[in-house]
């Protein structure tokens, strides 16, 4: 149904579908990125579609090329934070802003390929709560190259051999963060962090909560534009890893968790 105003006078239809965008020096892929994700989704659905874009002050002023691009287009919101940092907590940001019955979210590197959100979003329509990409179910392949060094796709894999050892099999790719949902499902589950190993746990919590969860397979390709975040060499790889390893340990054990963000 159409939103109003305080004269109840309709002025634009609310939003089935958030596209969550967290950004940090992104300014090369980013506007490319949201017309590509607009043009896929509406050759699947009419259902109206919102972007919130939340860029954690960007030296490359991400935040104020979209701005410019997008100021005509009332579905595409930005966010610039100047104080708050890290990836999870950007897409907590986005999840407590967003206003759609689907909520969804990527890499915004063109690494998790625009064409499969509708799939992605197919699944929840069709009565799943969650869908992931994988990287690691029949169909799926982590194939980044020079952009993205060699050494993120090996502890990739090995990150993810661990983690499935540790929490379960029946789950493959606790390291993807391209996801769709249903906005139910954010009632129930939080998750901390501030890098990727968010999504360890969120896959977990919905998991022992009994979502009903899919995995669909895409190719993780080589960055477009811009310098990766995870990191550029062994030593920066290994630092972030063990972030999950050690998150792993303390979901699997049951350790004591004092993170305020989760529930």
């Amino acid at each position: 149904m159409p939103e109003k105003n305080k004269k109840g006078m309709e002025f634009k239809m609310k939003p089935k579908i958030s596209v969550i965008l967290p950004t940090y020096n992104e300014s090369e892929n980013i506007n490319d990125l949201i017309s590509e994700i607009s043009y896929y989704i509406s050759k699947y659905t009419r259902e109206p579609i919102e972007f919130i874009l939340v860029d954690d002050d960007s030296p490359d002023k991400t935040w104020e090329v979209v701005q410019e691009c997008f100021k005509e287009d009332h579905r595409v919101k930005v966010i610039r934070r100047t104080e708050e940092r890290g990836l999870a907590s950007a897409i907590r940001r986005g999840i407590q802003e967003s206003r759609g019955d689907i909520i969804v979210w990527l890499d915004c590197d063109f690494s998790m390929p625009p064409y499969k959100i509708p799939e992605l979003i197919n699944k929840i329509h069709q009565g799943y709560d969650i869908c992931v990409g994988s990287k690691f179910i029949k169909g799926g392949k982590d194939v980044r190259g020079p952009v993205d060094a060699w050494t993120a796709v090996v502890l990739s894999g090995i990150m993810s051999n661990f983690i499935r050892y540790m929490l379960g099999f029946a789950f493959k790719d606790y390291t993807s963060g391209f996801v769709a949902a249903r906005r139910e499902v954010f009632n129930e589950i939080r998750f901390g962090g501030d890098y990727g190993e968010y999504f360890i746990e969120f896959i977990y919590k919905a998991r022992k909560k009994e979502y009903k969860i899919i995995e669909i397979p895409y190719y993780c390709i080589p960055r477009r534009f811009g310098v990766s975040k995870t990191g550029t060499n062994f030593r920066e790889y290994f630092k972030k890893g063990w972030k999950y390893v050690w998150l792993t340990v303390r979901l699997k054990f049951n350790l004591e968790e004092t993170d305020k963000n989760r529930k």
